[in-house]
């Protein structure tokens, strides 16, 4: 996809995606993505050689190898939010076999998806594609319905079948969350231990978060402090939703806070948003991948390209995007997850 089209998909927003440049927290404080991106952060870390290696192995695969940012493809829906509600509009997703194929067809550093279909189809693909399993999910059948995540297998079974990097989520703010940020933490000192990289889904969840018709859970001051949580356990990226407002801790009258987080380090462009959610992963040194939430139809390829602009124009890693891609016939969840890479590779984008 050329510049001059993710310019027109972009539409009456495009100037002030493209042309913006931030004035809170300076470009030049950020460990942004690019080549050499495992040398310059992580070589100094106390990660092992071998966690280098697997990072490595995910910065190398897909259309964006090289370039030190991440197009992952996620598939854990069919756990999340039933496999019938997920693959209904396309049905061949019920098969892991077809998930994998999108995946290498459209370019993507890595496949995210259960240890199910990755153990069925392990000794075909683990060498062609990195893997990540992502070891917890909300099981969605018990009724009535609650939110917790629970862990679906062990560190160890992940690395025998040969993964790269393991995928966990944390509900922060649930009344689950001590929990689960114990057992994860775990998980993922295992998993370093392992040679294995880490990845954390940071998604908050409490009914409170929503207030006066409100919903903070996309509030940039609560998803940047569950990602400053999320590299306290070491995460080596941190899965994050697009801010979509700021203010989630004044409005609810909980946490603490500094009048400077909202006149200062951001502002109301989503841009600087999503700059903070970056800023709170050690400036950058734990990336930052977006999700591309769930799938609307026409818009989605729109959407998808807004997003990634968004995400690279403030610092982030990249995109990990599943529904939008999944949820239609492979060629056009092909052609979506190139139009992410696109702006990843476009020259002509870069940060605010």
């Amino acid at each position: 996809m050329s510049y001059e089209k993710i310019v027109s998909l972009l539409g009456s927003d495009a100037e002030n995606l493209l042309q913006y440049q931030s004035q809170t927290i300076s470009k030049e404080q950020l460990h942004a993505p690019g080549p050499g991106f495992v040398d310059r952060i992580f070589a100094q870390s106390n990660r092992s050689p071998q966690v280098l290696r697997s990072l490595q192995q995910l910065f190398n695969a897909g259309r964006l190898a090289g370039t030190g940012y991440l197009s992952i493809l996620p598939v854990d829906q069919g756990i999340e939010h039933t496999a019938g509600a997920s693959f209904a509009p396309n049905p061949i997703y019920f098969d892991p076999e077809n998930i994998i194929k999108l995946a290498l067809e459209g370019g993507c550093n890595a496949v995210a998806t259960t240890f199910g279909n990755l153990a069925m189809m392990s000794r075909k693909y683990a060498h062609k594609i990195p893997f990540v399993v992502k070891i917890n999910h909300n099981e969605l059948m018990t009724y009535p319905n609650k939110y917790d995540q629970i862990m679906f297998g062990s560190v160890d079974e992940a690395w025998n079948l040969g993964a790269a990097a393991v995928g966990a989520t944390i509900y922060f703010g649930s009344e689950e969350s001590t929990r689960q940020i114990i057992e994860v933490a775990e998980a993922f000192e295992r998993a370093h231990q392992l040679g294995m990289a880490t990845i954390l889904w940071c998604y908050t969840r409490n009914n409170a978060f929503k207030k006066d018709g409100v919903d903070y859970h996309v509030a940039a001051d609560l998803t940047g402090q569950a990602n400053y949580l999320g590299v306290t356990i070491q995460a080596d990226i941190i899965k994050q939703k697009l801010p979509e407002n700021n203010g989630g801790f004044k409005a609810i009258g909980f946490g603490k806070t500094n009048e400077k987080m909202y006149s200062e380090l951001t502002t109301d462009n989503p841009i600087d948003l999503t700059r903070y959610q970056v800023a709170n992963c050690y400036m950058g040194r734990a990336g930052l991948i977006n999700s591309g939430g769930e799938s609307k139809g026409a818009s989605d390829l729109a959407d998808a390209v807004r997003t990634a602009v968004i995400n690279k124009r403030a610092g982030g890693m990249g995109l990990i995007s599943g529904r939008k891609a999944f949820q239609k016939d492979m060629n056009a969840g092909v052609e979506l997850l190139n139009a992410i890479q696109d702006v990843y590779l476009a020259n002509e984008i870069t940060l605010a």
